[in-house]
């Protein structure tokens, strides 16, 4: 939902259509999540590059956009007190992928296995799915910062979702 969000959002920022926008928010759904902005691009002219091309466009627009993206949900609940339909959205998105045996890369939540520097976790990252599910995880080469961020990501998941899942094995 985020990385179609972000993409939505960077087309309508450079009045480019969506489909020719090419960008990742990979990580937990929240709060550490985080754009890939080095290998986010338009029509394949990396951002950073289409930036210096523009003297319009800024940088500080993409962080704000950024932000915007992560706090979407925080805002849709306070309004409408759910995001419900966002989620539905998503799912229909990723059933077609599969019942049509699309071979759709889609950010989805993936078990990695080494990639990423990652291990035993389930976390957003863009990956091919067709009718067998997920049939590939496309691992990004990212820059040291957004390395790191991503560490951080896996590492808040786990601290947030072991505790759950041992409660879960071994009840009281």
């Amino acid at each position: 939902m985020d990385t179609a969000r972000f993409r939505y959002l960077l087309g309508d920022y450079f009045q480019v259509d969506t489909r020719n926008v090419h960008a990742y928010i990979i990580g937990e759904h929240g709060d550490t999540e985080l754009p890939v902005w080095s290998h986010a691009d338009i029509g394949g002219k990396p951002v950073d590059e289409y930036l210096k091309t523009r003297g319009e466009y800024h940088r500080e627009d993409l962080d704000e956009i950024f932000v915007n993206v992560r706090d979407a949900a925080y805002q849709i609940i306070q309004r409408k007190g759910a995001t419900f339909y966002g989620i539905a959205m998503g799912l229909i998105r990723i059933t077609k992928a599969i019942l049509q045996d699309e071979n759709s890369i889609l950010t989805v939540s993936a078990y990695l296995d080494g990639e990423y520097v990652s291990h035993d976790v389930y976390i957003g990252v863009p990956a091919i799915v067709n009718r067998s599910g997920i049939r590939e995880i496309v691992e990004l080469q990212l820059d040291e910062g957004e390395q790191s961020k991503f560490s951080h990501s896996v590492e808040v998941l786990k601290t947030n979702t072991l505790p759950i899942l041992d409660s879960i094995q071994n009840p009281k």
